[in-house]
């Protein structure tokens, strides 16, 4: 880069020489007005209009001295008075008397003049008798206009004297404001010397700071850390520093002048950078340059490729454009990203195993709780002693403890993976609380502690909220309050503080019991920590409860705060936002028994053998019909012959999943293609529980399942219209057509049919293009067969297709054609 650039003109140099053309210009133009003035001054024409106004008195005075000489001389007086006639028309029209008409005097006199004229002019003009009668007229009015005469002319000397007077202080003004011009012309050059002794002492003060920035940036270039190339429009390096030569491995004297792309440009860019810059030659399209960082791949001296960090900018010199790149080596930066990213997978994928991992515990160990828990509801019902119903409410009690464990640990993978749903509903706190203390009483009375609830301030009794996770966290609080207070009080506060939009409600539960260590405050609400050991074992506990309730608190919302001291007890506050709520519409109408009303025909598809005779057991107790498969591909096959009301679907099983024979079931298109199927599964996690409501399931189960849980979903399904379901061969119909036709002609009729219906299958199933009319008229005359022969189901189900083609219905089209195949191989099966 150049050392020194060109000073730019300042304003203030801008505006001296603009002063100073503006005082030229001014000098100029008034001197052009004093040359104007002074010739006016020296001009005749005051002088000259002075003797015509002398010379019309003189005029006039010689005509009336021709009207005193007696004999009158005619011939005399009327020359002399065509001679004042003329003088005082000059002076009433001649342009050099505008300034005498002007004055009012004056014109008032010259008008007097004008009207003895006029009186004059008939007389004069008459002839030489009238003449000579009427001369003492004539000698009248002369000497009734000869003061006006007289005035008139010093009438005239006052005008132009005051002309002259004005004259003469223009020229004086104008002299005036010339040598004012003239003092401003020098103040302004006066001004401009000193402006450029100060302008010239900058200069050479900046040339000295320009030459020590020089002298810096040099130093600066030399010993940057970062490559800096300087190159021409052309490409030419012009400047290599010291980092440029150490990251590159080139010697700058070797390179300057040379092509850049050919010496830290890689072989497989090097086309891209010759049109880029053939591209900004010719259009000026800039897509580096000035751009900021960019990431590229520069090359060595010995041909190694690696990763730089490039910033190009522009500059205008004296010898054209010239381009800066800022150039820096970030391999290691580029490994330790990789490193990180390899890293940030790793902790996912660890994630992901972990939370499989909880996944599949969730379904290993709800699978034969499933069978336990389910098995204990079927010992219920048979006759058991005292002894054996006490110890089956043990076991019960335990399968419950265990099922809430599970699904606390699958409630925190959720919270953590940011998949914990949160419900809005109207919920009562002042109930929900009432509830909890009822439920605890029994515990507060064991320990010899008064439990207590209520309000401070106004109460609001129903807010929106989700009610099950706001039940877990004051069940978890109030009981960890009643489990540790010995002898003691646990107090229950509500208190709402409104807002415009919103209210802040308040719950606080304080204890008198054991406290909590200084220590072990802040992390109360870290899993699975458990404060006093032996105290923990006398009372139970996990070490869940407060990490569960804290995530339950902040997915809603809120937040959740402790203060505790040791043996004087502890004081937990929940804070929730929340809006009031109207309380729901109380429902009258007594409540729907859960166990069906009909007989439904249901499949159970089920690996496990356990869970298969357990709702085999629950459903056939209930009076339903029960089929069963051992897994997807057999459960998908007995759906497309068999008419079923409900199907039972578990998600992990062999040979073929619950999804994919639910998707199976779907688009097959069998004769329980659209049955309602309820997914069975030991995963209670929401996501999942959504892509199986996305893969074809109607609704889903958790296990371990309950006789209550099946008849609910029965219940909910045994409201719905059962399914036409035609039978797949009228036996009756076709024996009769048989017995008409008899045997050999019905042979041959069915091997026809089975031939025609065979055309239709291949060439619906053809990626030719139909048209919809063509698919109409061949499935009519198809159905047609099918009734001759008894074949409902496929009569039936080729209705369909007729009506779908005729109205355009593309979908319903679709899927009609693909359960065709199906109900064609059942047809087949029965009737020939």
């Amino acid at each position: 880069m150049p050392a020194n650039t060109p000073l730019k003109a300042k304003p203030g140099r801008a505006f001296l020489a603009l002063a100073g053309l503006v005082v030229i210009a001014a000098i100029a133009f008034l001197t052009l007005n004093v040359q104007r003035e002074i010739r006016q001054l020296g001009s005749a024409q005051s002088d000259n209009v002075q003797w015509s106004l002398a010379q019309a008195e003189v005029e006039y005075l010689e005509y009336t001295r021709q009207l005193e000489i007696a004999p009158t001389n005619l011939v005399t007086l009327r020359r002399r008075f065509d001679v004042f006639y003329s003088r005082v028309n000059t002076l009433t029209t001649a342009s050099v008397f505008a300034g005498l008409r002007a004055d009012p005097e004056a014109q008032d006199k010259l008008e007097q003049i004008s009207g003895f004229l006029d009186q004059t002019v008939p007389v004069i003009d008459a002839n030489d008798d009238v003449v000579l009668a009427r001369l003492d007229d004539l000698r009248a009015m002369a000497a009734e206009i000869r003061p006006t005469v007289r005035l008139l002319a010093k009438s005239g000397l006052d005008v132009f004297a005051r002309a002259a007077d004005q004259q003469r202080a223009l020229v004086a003004r104008t002299m005036t404001q010339l040598a004012f011009a003239l003092a401003c012309l020098i103040g302004a050059l006066f001004l401009g010397v000193m402006y450029l002794n100060r302008l010239n002492a900058q200069v050479a003060g900046r040339e000295r700071a320009q030459s020590q920035i020089a002298t810096r940036m040099n130093t600066v270039i030399s010993t940057s850390l970062d490559a800096m190339i300087v190159s021409d429009a052309e490409g030419r390096i012009i400047e290599f520093n010291p980092a440029a030569e150490a990251i590159f491995g080139h010697h700058a004297e070797d390179v300057r002048g040379k092509d850049i792309a050919k010496i830290i440009v890689p072989d497989h860019l090097r086309d891209a950078h010759y049109a880029g810059m053939e591209r900004m030659r010719r259009s000026g399209e800039r897509r580096v340059v000035g751009k900021g960082r960019v990431q590229l791949e520069g090359k060595r001296a010995n041909g190694d490729t690696f990763p730089v960090e490039l910033a190009l900018q522009s500059a205008k010199t004296d010898d054209g454009e010239i381009f800066i790149a800022y150039l820096r080596d970030i391999s290691k930066r580029v490994a330790n990203e990789h490193a990180l990213v390899e890293a940030r997978d790793k902790a996912l994928a660890g994630e992901k195993l972990k939370t499989d991992f909880l996944a599949t515990m969730s379904h290993e160990i709800r699978t034969p709780l499933n069978g336990l828990l389910g098995n204990m509801n079927l010992l219920r019902d048979t006759r058991l002693s005292k002894e054996q119903d006490r110890y089956l409410g043990y076991m019960e009690s335990s399968g419950r403890l265990l099922m809430s464990h599970i699904s606390d640990v699958l409630d925190i993978t959720r919270y953590d993976a940011g998949k914990l749903d949160t419900r809005r509903e109207a919920v009562n706190i002042s109930a929900l609380l009432e509830d909890i203390v009822d439920n605890q009483s029994a515990t507060a009375a064991d320990n010899e502690t008064s439990l207590e609830w209520g309000w401070d301030g106004p109460p609001m009794h129903w807010i929106v909220s989700d009610h099950d996770r706001l039940q877990h966290v004051m069940m978890n609080l109030i009981g960890n309050a009643v489990k540790f207070t010995r002898r003691g009080k646990v107090s229950i506060t509500a208190s709402v503080h409104t807002e415009p939009d919103q209210s802040l409600l308040t719950l606080q539960i304080a204890d008198t019991g054991e406290g909590i260590e200084d220590k072990l405050v802040g992390q109360i609400f870290d899993d699975f920590l458990i404060g006093n050991t032996k105290r923990n074992r006398e009372v139970g506990g996990t070490g869940l409860g407060l990490g569960i309730a804290k995530r339950f608190v902040q997915a809603l919302g809120g937040k959740i705060e402790v203060e505790s001291a040791l043996n004087e007890g502890s004081t937990f506050t929940v804070k929730l936002p929340v809006t009031a709520a109207e309380p729901p519409a109380e429902d009258t109408t007594p409540p729907a028994l859960l166990q069906a009303t009909r007989t439904m025909r249901v499949l159970i598809v089920e690996d496990n053998e356990v869970n298969r005779v357990v709702a085999r057991t629950m459903l056939e107790a209930d009076g339903h019909i029960v089929l069963e498969a051992h897994d997807g591909r057999e459960g998908a096959d007995l759906a497309a012959v068999e008419a079923f009301d409900l199907i039972f679907m578990d998600i992990n099983m062999p040979v073929m999943d619950g999804r994919t024979a639910a998707r199976h079931i779907r688009s097959a298109g069998g004769v329980s293609a659209n049955v309602p199927i309820i997914a069975l599964t030991a995963n209670a996690m929401a996501s999942e529980q959504a892509d199986l409501l996305q893969d074809g399931m109607n609704d889903v189960l958790t296990k371990p399942l309950s006789r209550d849980a099946l008849r609910q979903v029965l219940a909910d399904y045994q409201s719905a219209q059962p399914t036409n379901i035609w039978p797949v061969v009228d036996a009756d119909h076709t024996a009769e057509t048989r017995l008409a036709l008899g045997e050999v002609a019905f042979a041959k009729l069915t091997s026809q049919f089975s031939h025609e219906v065979e055309d239709l299958l291949q060439w619906l199933g053809s990626d030719d293009a139909h048209d919809y009319l063509d698919v109409a008229s061949r499935s009519h005359k198809v159905a047609g067969s099918a009734a001759v022969f008894g074949a409902t189901a496929l009569r039936e189900a080729l209705k369909v297709i007729e009506t779908a083609a005729k109205t355009g219905d593309h979908a319903t089209l679709r899927r009609e054609i693909n359960t065709l195949a199906p109900i064609w191989s059942a047809t087949k099966h029965d009737l020939l």
